[in-house]
């Protein structure tokens, strides 16, 4: 299978500029940073192990794109003609090298300037919107499909779906305006739970790396080289504690909702509201999982 009709089974599209939200006249800094955004939705590393396989292969396709419209000479083909040289297929097998010499890894404070950046945004509110529509008001199916969503976050999201009701933008659903109580509390009670245990996971983790740390210190009798070590080392656990909280949180399951992370596909359940005969595609659920028809 080519490299456009990839982008077409996992993307649907054959345009490579729309897949990656760019214009034809981009620049390099605009492909690198439309890369960048994209492939993170789709990352194997960010996605729950049933969806591991899919993304990968949507990883694939992205690094291809990437290559392709970095290059002026396959850039100028596939603008010329549409169409994409798969000739150097072998060289994919260094994909996830490429990705990882292109961009440094991601670090709490980059998660948390983007949280900064993403809360009252444009962005945020398409995300409230398609969550709201998507759970059919269900705010369990909100909290895992809209980031960094919290129980503290709750009056401030139904006064913007408040808003879009008022204005005619989204139907009024009673789970959602007429929530029950019982179910509100134990939605609370969950996440209380959950924090308080993401506090002790926490605290144990900050010991461990405290006396990692210490240790490393003693052996190498104040070694410059192996306290630099030391110390990324100690981001790297950090970084990888905090995936693992938000993962818990939008990686598992709670009463009626299983949790979709494929964060990318927002886009095509928006799309699925004005389908065409061409592409509209049938949706079973299963375990609770809403899943699309492969063609």
């Amino acid at each position: 299978m080519s490299t456009l009709d990839l982008c077409e089974k996992y993307f649907d599209t054959r345009d490579v500029y729309k897949l990656l939200d760019i214009t034809k006249d981009a620049n390099d800094k605009d492909i690198k940073k439309a890369y960048h955004k994209v492939s993170l939705l789709v990352h194997p590393d960010r996605v729950p192990e049933a969806q591991k396989e899919e993304s990968t292969e949507k990883f694939k396709v992205l690094s291809k794109i990437y290559q392709v419209l970095t290059d002026p000479q396959r850039r100028a083909l596939f603008d010329e003609q549409g169409v994409i040289d798969d000739d150097d297929e072998g060289k994919l097998a260094t994909w996830m090298e490429l990705w990882e010499k292109i961009f440094k890894p991601i670090t709490e404070e980059d998660i948390t300037n983007y949280e900064k950046e993403y809360i009252g945004s444009d962005v945020e509110r398409r995300d409230i919107k398609m969550a709201y529509l998507g759970g059919k008001g269900c705010i369990n199916y909100m909290m895992n499909h809209v980031p960094f969503m919290a129980v503290e976050d709750e009056p401030r999201i139904k006064e913007i779906v408040a808003g879009m009701i008022a204005a005619n933008d989204v139907p009024e659903y009673k789970i959602f305006t007429e929530e029950p109580a019982a179910k509100r509390n134990k939605r609370h009670r969950k996440y209380a739970r959950e924090s308080e245990e993401a506090k002790v996971i926490k605290e144990r983790a900050d010991r461990r790396r405290q006396k990692d740390a210490e240790a490393a210190q003693e052996s190498s009798g104040g070694n410059l080289e192996q306290l630099i070590l030391a110390r990324k080392n100690h981001r790297e656990t950090n970084y990888n504690s905090l995936m693992d909280r938000l993962l818990e949180k939008y990686g598992g399951e709670d009463d009626s909702d299983t949790v979709d992370f494929s964060a990318f596909d927002k886009k095509k359940k928006l799309k699925k509201q004005t389908p065409s005969k061409k592409s509209q595609k049938k949706s079973t659920i299963k375990n609770g999982r809403v899943e699309k028809q492969k063609s």
